[in-house]
């Protein structure tokens, strides 16, 4: 039945077996570690000249010091070489983007009273730089430098910057730099991997540190976010590319084993699962794969057909719904699609998921791209305490109290009795009778 593609039925699989299917492929960092620390100290060390060198030997790029930076003129060709129909969908998902952001961020501050006269609150300001990291090896991503740029820039964040790899030719992607000025960010560098993180912890010649950096990327970007997170924010968790497509018996499998690709297709370091209580679903679902298959290229083939064949992807035949949301929620996908005729019946099951895309309507496709909620979520099971990206990472909160005379009394009574229990004696000095007589002179 399953045609050389994973078919895991849950039934049968033991508690070790079933935690191997929740592994990703960045569950063991050891080998990345090592051998990202070199580059992350050549560029420490040398600046530009090591982001060059770089380029050459991991991107085969000729790409040299002086070059980094996007110009202007960079900027200026995009546009004409990019299809005006590319250029009006990149136009159209930034639109969809801004406003799902913009909508989203806080108001500048509120302050409720919490007692008579005792007034607390937040008020949220902008993060002072941010670097976005844009992947390229598998493919070309504007909608990554769309999805990180612009809540960024709605956020308030003065000093925004896009690291990338160059291509074969020593350039920048057309689309990237399209998307990036579309979204109002103009400042765009030649380096990707685990030097382009490096740069923008440490700062170059050319490239500026940063606070902090988001952006999905290889196990090399994230061993190299983890080895700085002390030098750098890394944002959420990121990592290669997954899903889980549950579908119950209301669902044409064939429309479920269209949207298994969908993830699949960027790698076989991806993670892919159809997750189903119906055996029919299941087999209709691995059957279609070939005829979707043929009307690929061959590498997207060859990605999603390692994924699925391989130790990260399948279907996985569950003996009930109970089964099917429990290992969903166990597994914490970063995109979860719902098929269904009622998908909302299975929502309020959801608890973690980084996207939750309801109904035959929604596939991955439209959120990776158009939809306007981020597409930057938390992989490799980190949807579990983290929430997609959003106009809060590059926001911070300070806090606001403001107490009048009136207020004052109360608070102070019972501050002093806590700070005396925990034996802080400044603390209870300063809400004492001490004030007190201060506060009439």
């Amino acid at each position: 039945m399953s045609g050389g593609v994973n078919l895991h039925d849950l039934a049968r699989l033991g508690a070790e077996a079933r935690a191997n299917l929740l592994k990703r492929s960045e569950a063991d960092l050891g080998s990345f570690l090592e051998r990202v620390k070199p580059i992350i100290a050549a560029v420490k060390e040398e600046g530009d000249v090591a982001l060059a060198r770089f380029a050459n030997e991991f991107d085969k790029s000729p790409v040299k010091p002086g070059e980094i930076a996007a110009t202007r003129a960079d900027f200026d060709a995009a546009f004409k070489a990019v299809e005006p129909e590319v250029i009006a969908a990149i136009e159209f998902a930034v639109e969809n983007i801004r406003k799902f952001h913009s909508d989203q961020k806080p108001e500048e501050m509120w302050l409720h009273e919490m007692r008579p006269g005792a007034f607390a609150g937040d008020r949220f300001r902008p993060i002072p730089s941010v670097a976005c990291y844009v992947p390229r090896g598998k493919g070309s991503f504007p909608s990554v430098v769309m999805m990180t740029t612009i809540p960024a820039v709605v956020a308030g964040v003065k000093d925004i910057c896009v690291v990338t790899p160059p291509g074969p030719d020593g350039k920048i992607d057309a689309a990237t730099l399209v998307a990036a000025r579309l979204a109002g960010v103009d400042k765009v560098f030649k380096c990707g991997g685990a030097q382009g993180v490096a740069a923008a912890a440490y700062g170059t010649q050319t490239v500026p540190k940063c606070a902090k950096i988001v952006g999905p990327g290889s196990p090399f970007v994230v061993a190299a976010k983890r080895l700085l997170a002390d030098v750098i924010d890394p944002g959420i968790p990121a990592g290669p590319s997954e899903s889980i497509i549950f579908a119950d018996e209301t669902v044409d499998g064939r429309l479920a084993a269209l949207d298994l690709l969908v993830e699949a297709e960027h790698g076989p370091d991806s993670s892919a699962y159809l997750v189903t209580p119906s055996a029919k679903v299941a087999e209709e679902a691995i059957k279609a794969l070939p005829d979707y298959w043929a009307r690929m290229s061959e590498q997207r083939v060859a990605f999603s057909s390692a994924v699925l064949k391989g130790p990260r992807g399948g279907v996985v035949l569950t003996p009930d719904v109970d089964a099917a949301m429990a290992f969903i929620n166990d597994y914490a996908p970063e995109h979860l699609e719902i098929l269904s005729d009622e998908p909302f019946a299975y929502l309020g099951r959801i608890e973690n998921a980084g996207e939750v895309l309801l109904g035959k309507h929604t596939p991955v496709t439209l959120g990776n791209f158009v939809l306007g909620p981020n597409a930057v979520l938390p992989t490799s099971r980190a949807a579990m305490t983290h929430s997609p990206l959003s106009v809060f990472d590059f926001m911070k909160r300070i806090s606001v109290g403001y107490v009048t005379s009136v207020g004052y009394p109360t608070l102070a009574k019972h501050a002093r009795v806590l700070a005396t229990y925990e034996g802080f004696d400044a603390h209870a000095n300063a809400v004492s009778e001490i004030r007190d007589r201060l506060l009439k002179h």
